[in-house]
C-alpha cells in the first residue's frame, strides 16, 4: 500500500495542534513534531533556550528523519506529518542558524523520493498567540514565523492549502475536502 503523506504546518500558536488532535480522533495517522517535543525534553534537562543551543536545528532534522522512518512502518493509507524538514530549514532561518548541508540533502532526498504529497497544509494563524514555556514569542515573530515558512515551501515546489482561521470544524472539513475522499 503506498502510503500518502500530507504535511501540516504553519506558524506557532495556529492551532495546528488541535487540527492534528482532530484528524486523529477521526482515525488519521499522525505523525508528531520534532521541535516541540525536542524543546521539552531540553528544558528537562534544564536548558532554558534550547534553540541558541548549537545543533538544535540538526537534532530537529534528525528527530524528524527517525519519525519518518517509524511511520513508514506504519503502513496506513494517510499519514499527516506535523511538519517536516523544510520547516526544519524555516526554522534555520529564523533563526539565523547556517542552513547545514544535512538538512538541504535530507530536503533534495524527500523531493527526489516524493516522500510527501504536494499539498502542504498550511495552518493560518489566528490572529494571537498564547505563549508557553517552548513558545516564546510575540505575535509580530509568529508573523515574521509564518511568512519564512511560507517561502521555505514555496522554494522546494509545494502547493500551499491554506487552512484559514475557523471553526475547528471547518478547518477540518477544509482538508478533509483536499484529499481524496477513497484515502481514509
Amino acid at each position: 500500500m503506498q502510503t500518502k503523506r500530507y504535511i501540516l504546518t504553519g506558524a506557532p500558536g495556529s492551532g495546528k495542534t488541535a487540527v492534528l488532535r482532530q484528524l486523529e480522533m477521526d482515525g488519521f495517522s499522525v505523525v508528531e513534531e520534532a521541535a516541540t517535543d525536542l524543546i521539552a525534553l531540553r528544558q528537562a534537562e534544564g536548558i532554558a533556550e534550547p534553540w541558541t543551543e548549537p545543533g538544535f536545528v540538526e537534532d530537529v532534522a534528525d528527530l524528524q528523519r527517525r519519525r519518518l522512518n517509524w511511520a513508514s512502518q506504519a503502513g496506513s493509507a494517510v499519514q499527516f506529518h506535523d511538519r517536516a524538514i523544510f520547516c526544519t530549514l524555516a526554522l534555520a532561518r529564523y533563526l539565523a542558524v547556517p542552513r547545514a548541508d544535512m538538512l538541504l540533502h535530507e530536503a533534495e532526498r524527500m523531493c527526489r523520493e516524493g516522500l510527501f504529497q504536494s499539498r502542504v497544509f498550511f495552518i493560518r494563524n489566528l490572529g494571537f498567540i498564547e505563549p508557553t514555556a517552548a513558545r516564546r514569542i510575540t505575535f509580530e515573530e509568529t508573523l515574521r514565523f509564518e511568512r519564512i515558512h511560507e517561502e521555505a515551501y514555496r522554494e522546494w515546489g509545494f502547493d500551499l492549502i491554506n487552512v484559514d482561521p475557523a471553526p475547528l470544524a471547518e478547518r477540518i472539513r477544509t482538508i478533509r475536502s483536499r484529499i481524496d475522499s477513497c484515502d481514509h
